[in-house]
């Protein structure tokens, strides 16, 4: 027998209380009816009754179990680049309050669940530049992401490859001997003004490297604040509108085997990132062995609480007038 709970001395406390209290209970029962006949063995019936189903109880609050059995488990790792654009179009307010809050609200739930996988994040808009590398301090990650502005790049553009390029490089030079399942969260509004696309499409789906991209913005666009006013466009004068751009970001994604998703006024698809993310087979980190066997607590559960029905519907009568 195996027990989940094997504190000794709280099991001999709840035994002294319930004994001392019993023994009041039987000293003022015994005062009370003392000019009359007690039944001493009918008294001593409910005693037996009320000390097994309370000895039940404590066999249950400790945790009974059968089996010394052991199994192998496998505990698997994924290593996932979180690439966010910071251009200035990432603060269109097309999406409430504005297209960078929401992704770092999403985000910070994306991490809860992947508690014991290495998060690295990267953030862009013409260049990448590496924010925090593959680490599995959570507390670290959710700082650096509190701390997403567009003022940490320059703001001349966008270009999609240049993160896929220094997540595929930092992916290259890691040293981990654990090999793991790698994959890239890319998000953007997908207003890509670089070149090379295709190419590094191809190297990374031959590294094996997933790219789950997300797709942030409308399609009726939304206009850009800078300082106190907004971005205008040169031709018309006019505020300007920066509009979802589905493409690039689902030929990459599947290109390199992953899928496409959206953020916007009418698709919410985070929790279906999190599974696909999910599904991916791990690499094997670790091996650990815990034991199989089977706790009972129910069945000393159940008994006690059968007797104490019986005490309860089907007193003793421990007088005799």
């Amino acid at each position: 027998m195996i027990w989940a709970y094997p504190d000794i001395k709280l099991t001999l406390l709840l035994a002294g209380i319930f004994i001392l209290l019993y023994m009041l209970y039987l000293s003022r029962f015994w005062a009370i009816n003392r000019k009359l006949k007690v039944e001493k063995q009918r008294l001593f019936t409910k005693l037996i009754i009320r000390t097994l189903y309370f000895i039940l109880l404590l066999i249950a609050f400790a945790g009974p179990s059968v089996g010394d059995s052991f199994k192998e488990v496998k505990e698997e790792g994924k290593d996932i680049f979180i690439a966010v654009d910071l251009s200035q179009s990432m603060v269109a307010t097309d999406i409430a309050p504005n297209r960078l809050r929401r992704i770092q609200f999403e985000l910070k739930e994306l991490l809860k669940s992947f508690p014991s996988d290495r998060v690295g994040l990267i953030i862009f808009s013409t260049e990448a530049f590496l924010q925090l590398p593959l680490t599995y301090d959570q507390a670290v990650a959710n700082l650096y992401i509190d701390g997403l502005s567009i003022g940490l790049v320059p703001n001349l553009g966008t270009d999609l490859s240049a993160p896929l390029r220094m997540a595929l490089e930092r992916f290259q030079n890691d040293q981990s001997p654990e090999k793991k399942s790698r994959s890239v969260v890319l998000i953007s509004d997908g207003e890509h003004f670089g070149d090379d696309l295709d190419g590094i499409a191809v190297e990374l789906e031959e590294q094996g490297i997933k790219v789950f991209s997300i797709g942030i913005g409308t399609d009726r666009g939304g206009e850009m604040p800078r300082g106190n006013g907004l971005v205008l466009d040169p031709k018309s004068g006019k505020p300007a509108l920066t509009k979802l751009n589905r493409d690039p970001m689902q030929f990459i994604a599947n290109e390199t085997g992953g899928q496409y998703f959206e953020i916007s006024d009418q698709s919410q698809e985070m929790g279906e990132l999190i599974s696909a993310i999910e599904s991916l087979e791990g690499g094997i980190t670790s091996t650990r062995k815990v034991e199989a066997s089977s706790n009972m607590y129910f069945y000393f559960l159940l008994a006690a609480l059968a007797l104490a029905l019986v005490d309860l519907i089907l007193p003793i009568k421990t007088i005799k007038i």
